[in-house]
């Protein structure tokens, strides 16, 4: 199979000012964007993964980036590298969703093996690596490949959306 894809983080806005005979504006714009291409090396790509999946009050899952998720196929999917992460929580949500501090075999090249991203409902978080960058986010299979998401609170269940993209080597 054949993988191609597109990663962007983009942020826009105008300040403005009301002046006696006019308005101030200061606009500001922000994106950052990769396009990959099917591989494994720099600026490639061969997996993906891509969910909306619901935790129980209280519940916490460890997604196994190393050969337990499936794919669009029902194909499990090993990734060595993750070029990028995206989670967003639901704006339903009621608690936050928590990502990271998996309590063994922490994925930790991103958020290190005790750092957490609180989502507030709505929220969303992303990261991806650079063109250049062949290395990205390494995955260490059964040592360092648990990414931990977590519902902070009790009463009532929290939804998010995750999608991954990375090299299987």
């Amino acid at each position: 199979m054949a993988l191609s894809s597109s990663m962007s983080l983009a942020a826009s806005g105008e300040l403005t000012s009301s002046l006696d005979l006019g308005t101030a504006r200061a606009p500001s714009s922000f994106r950052r964007a990769v396009a990959l291409t099917s591989g494994t090396g720099a600026g490639k790509a061969d997996r993906i993964f891509s969910d909306r999946r619901t935790l129980a009050a209280s519940a916490t899952e460890d997604l196994d980036l190393a050969g337990v998720l499936l794919d669009a196929f029902g194909a499990a999917i090993t990734f060595v590298r993750v070029k990028g992460l995206y989670i967003a929580a639901a704006d339903a949500n009621v608690n936050n969703v928590v990502v990271g501090n998996a309590t063994a075999n922490a994925w930790a090249t991103l958020l290190s093996a005790t750092g957490t991203v609180t989502l507030r409902p709505g929220a969303a978080v992303g990261a991806m690596a650079g063109a250049a960058d062949a290395t990205a986010y390494a995955v260490t299979g059964a040592t360092g490949d648990l990414l931990k998401i977590a519902n902070s609170g009790a009463g009532t269940s929290v939804t998010y959306d995750i999608v991954i993209i990375g090299a299987s080597a």
